[in-house]
């Protein structure tokens, strides 16, 4: 779909990019503006499997939902596996894990972190894993010990050294975590780390960076009665509280859903957008952290950023 050329932005537009998401696919839309044009692109959650429902999984699957992943956990105890443990969970299975993975069947876009309670259950999840595609992501928990003892056993039954190279091991990045929620940070942190380098290999790179799914300002823009402005972070430079491709709606009150980074900056960008709710107008605004206002409002960040801002019509 692509905005502009002189036609005001449909709701439409954005019931089709939540039909899309709602079906699994990738949306795209492309907006213009002064002879400009950006691409912006919606990526459906990927898939997060948390093998292993133990401690650290409650936390994990907490941060997987607030990073905007689909959780699944796999678990063959029934106490550990139900969904009032994990209500942030898209689905929860009780089986064995070889049995739970024939029916998970973790794909090349999915996220799997080996959480489960001991040697033997691990080596049994990846043993099933490493028959089939290789995850965007494979992680497995374990002393340095534990885990160089598990690659030696699997490379000796004959599994390919590359793919077994690819598996983070011990998971998480080395911030010294001790607890199991500061555990549950590193290997959310390295989710990210992941996520992030696989969207660009994807293509995201020729896209405005940021490609999260905000379901409540997708809909707030599909269902605001012609009432909202868009406010859409086309471009960056130096330090900014949010990057390219961060969205959000303002109605004509001032109301926000969404955010493109907070604090007086987006105040600003919010006092011109309610002022454009209901009115067939488009405009590209600037918003300049760097210069003496900004520094005596005290803000955080010192960068400058371009904000497309677009009434949607009924």
């Amino acid at each position: 779909w692509r905005a502009g050329r002189g036609r005001r932005m449909k709701q439409s537009v954005f019931e089709e990019i939540r039909e899309q998401l709602s079906r699994g696919m990738t949306a795209e839309a492309v907006f213009e503006a002064d002879g400009q044009s950006w691409r912006r692109r919606w990526m459906p959650r990927e898939r997060l499997i948390l093998l292993g429902g133990g401690h650290i999984a409650q936390p994990l699957c907490q941060m997987g939902a607030l990073l905007d992943f689909s959780v699944t956990v796999l678990d063959d105890r029934p106490a550990f596996a139900n969904h009032l443990r994990f209500p942030q969970a898209e689905a929860v299975y009780c089986n064995g894990f070889r049995e739970g993975l024939e029916s998970i069947r973790p794909g090349a876009g999915d996220y799997v972190c080996v959480i489960t309670r001991g040697h033997r259950y691990d080596g049994e999840c990846l043993r099933q894993i490493l028959k089939g595609e290789m995850p965007a992501y494979l992680g497995m928990i374990g002393s340095r010990r534990r885990v160089a003892g598990m690659m030696e056993e699997l490379r000796e039954e004959g599994y390919d050294q590359e793919r077994l190279a690819q598996i983070c091991a011990p998971i998480g990045l080395p911030i010294g975590g001790q607890t199991t929620a500061e555990i549950a940070v590193s290997i959310a942190a390295q989710l990210v780390e992941y996520r992030t380098k696989n969207r660009k290999k994807d293509g995201g790179a020729v896209c405005l960076p940021q490609v999260n799914v905000d379901e409540a300002v997708l809909k707030a823009l599909a269902e605001g009665g012609g009432l909202r402005t868009m406010a859409l972070i086309v471009e960056t430079k130096g330090s900014t509280p949010a990057k390219a491709g961060a969205m959000m709606a303002v109605d004509a009150i001032g109301r926000t859903i969404g955010t493109i980074g907070g604090g007086c900056g987006e105040a600003e960008v919010i006092g011109q957008a309610r002022l454009m709710a209901g009115k067939e107008q488009k405009k590209l605004v600037t918003v300049n952290m760097t210069n003496e206002v900004a520094e005596e409002e005290g803000m955080v960040c010192g960068g400058v950023m371009t904000v497309l801002l677009e009434s949607v019509s009924g």
